[in-house]
């Protein structure tokens, strides 16, 4: 979380999930509360930490953020999750529309990609060094060490170069909204 507060840039990938700096309290806290290992203590305490991380979007001189989305993600719900996704995705279109923030959506119809692998986070810092992190159950793995940062930036690379640019994916953060809203 240091890294993430003193970043310049951060570059954030997620196969399945909003990442947490974008995510609205609602979204964030339904995802909190799938983790059944959670008493309401804990689920109100991670809650409060992921929407006080995103104070780093608005402060004076934020980090660049650059996320890569997958369309899927946007369409995971059901009946009762309708709202929350309509307020999520309109979320993001505000972030991007403020600037600093741009949200780029893998579209549905790419089956297949190295990033599929796992979640991942790197954060250029104002000496300009990368730093990493990998999600998984028990936390994360943070990366520090040139060889696996390189590697990183590579997977990275991957990822984005099967997104859309930023137009077409505003667009279908829209066109799937509007989906959300008329079902």
């Amino acid at each position: 979380m240091d890294a993430e507060r003193n970043a310049r840039q951060l570059r954030c990938y997620h196969p399945t999930l909003i990442p947490g700096l974008l995510q609205t309290e609602h979204y964030a806290r339904a995802v909190i509360q799938s983790d059944d290992m959670l008493n309401d203590e804990e689920i109100e305490r991670r809650l409060a930490v992921r929407m006080d991380r995103q104070a780093i979007l608005t402060r004076p001189d934020p980090p660049i953020l650059v996320a890569v989305i997958e369309e899927t993600t946007l369409h995971r719900a059901d009946e009762g999750f309708r709202g929350v996704m309509t307020q999520q995705i309109g979320h993001l279109l505000e972030c991007v529309k403020r600037g600093g923030v741009l949200v780029h959506l893998i579209p549905a119809e790419v089956s297949v990609h190295v990033g599929l692998i796992s979640p991942l986070t790197l954060a250029r810092g104002a000496d300009g060094d990368w730093l990493g992190h990998l999600e998984n159950h028990i936390g994360g793995t943070t990366i520090d060490r040139d060889e696996e940062i390189a590697t990183l930036l590579t997977r990275w690379e991957s990822v984005r170069s099967v997104a859309l640019p930023k137009g077409p994916s505003e667009l279908l953060m829209k066109e799937v909204m509007e989906s959300w809203s008329t079902i």
